[in-house]
């Protein structure tokens, strides 16, 4: 079954579409990807995470004794997250903040937030504070490519303010995406709403070569310096 889009469906990115006779159509419920390239790209996820955790690994362990020799607290920082289809797992990252950086609630943290550690921000602009995420899409709760997770307290806050944020959560989450290399920090629903559309883009026209070309940009960002 086809249906006709409104203009701001096909400028947004939210629908995929295809024409006949010029006439722009979406279909209802297409498949996201295919079996195929669902196992091809898992099959990515699983050899460049645990490629990655064992090359990194010396830089890994001397991450983990400057974060304990800058700042009090444990290395690692873990927190609940939403994946795929609403299901809560734990995120492991490097700690980059003070401790206690939230003892008044959730906040939003932005590029120049006054809780993030001297050494933190350095680890953030290379994309290291990430690299623990690896663990996760081993254990499959992630994958490389797809949308941020979020935390369960801002996506019930975001689920009554926008619109099919519920379509976020069809796939899994990813460590970079669409999102990351087009948009910067999030620091209000605002943001979150820009990002949201490079989301549903990603989400409309997923496959193996726009994978590709997320992770040669994630990689510039990461060597200008400019990570989101």
């Amino acid at each position: 079954m086809k249906i006709l889009p409104d203009m701001y469906e096909i400028v947004s990115g939210m629908a995929k579409t295809n024409q006949i006779y010029g006439v722009p159509l979406i279909e209802v419920m297409p498949d996201i990807m295919s079996p195929a390239g669902q196992l091809t790209k898992r099959l990515i996820d699983i050899s460049i995470s645990g490629i990655t955790l064992i090359l990194l690994s010396p830089l890994l362990l001397l991450v983990s004794i400057l974060i304990k020799m800058t700042s009090k607290g444990p290395v690692f920082y873990k927190q609940e997250r939403v994946g795929k289809k609403s299901e809560i797992f734990t995120i492991y990252k490097f700690r980059s903040m003070v401790i206690y950086s939230e003892e008044y609630g959730p906040e939003w943290s932005g590029e120049n937030d006054p809780r993030i550690t001297k050494f933190g921000k350095l680890i953030r602009k290379l994309y290291i504070d990430e690299i623990p995420q690896m663990y996760n899409v081993l254990k499959n709760e992630m994958s490389l490519i797809g949308p941020r997770p979020e935390r369960p307290f801002f996506v019930e806050q975001l689920k009554k303010e926008i619109p099919y944020y519920y379509k976020r959560l069809s796939i899994k989450p990813g460590i970079t995406g669409w999102a990351q290399i087009k948009h910067k920090y999030d620091t209000s629903v605002d943001d979150v709403k820009s990002k949201l559309q490079f989301d549903f883009y990603y989400i409309e026209n997923m496959s193996l070569k726009l994978d590709f070309k997320i992770m040669i940009n994630t990689i510039i960002v990461i060597i200008l310096m400019k990570g989101h």
